[in-house]
């Protein structure tokens, strides 16, 4: 959605847009962020790092593990704000300052899921 956002310069045709498109991608991205976060417990827990994770152990693995757990709360926190905002305001006009952190929200939980793989991909190749 962000980027559809970037795409589509006419306000008219973005509020139409986001209107009928956004709730259905909402309830998407809760089921992919559910699944992100069932899928970070299995890695967790399958390579016996529960025990680990909370040690001072500065290991490569378990500081960018640590990294991305950061990541991983911060989107969740960002998605909770940008579907509150969202839910609240899908058929009526948004203050600016709604407009503002819904946007921002949305720009931030776009560049952090970029980083959320990157450290996907460093884990991988460590474990």
């Amino acid at each position: 959605m962000f980027v559809l956002g970037i795409f589509l310069r006419d306000k008219k045709a973005q509020k139409e847009v986001y209107s009928h498109i956004g709730p259905v991608f909402g309830y998407y991205e809760v089921v992919v962020l559910i699944i992100l976060i069932a899928t970070g417990i299995m890695l967790i827990t399958q390579n016996g790092l529960i025990e680990v994770l909370f040690s001072d152990n500065q290991s490569e693995l378990l500081v960018t593990l640590r990294k991305k757990l950061w990541l991983v709360i911060a989107v969740v926190v960002l998605t909770i704000i940008h579907f509150v905002i969202a839910l609240k305001t899908n058929t009526k006009e948004r203050t600016k300052m709604q407009h503002f952190i819904s946007r921002g929200s949305s720009l931030l939980i776009f560049f952090l899921n970029l980083l959320i793989l990157h450290y996907a991909i460093i884990i991988r190749h460590i474990l």
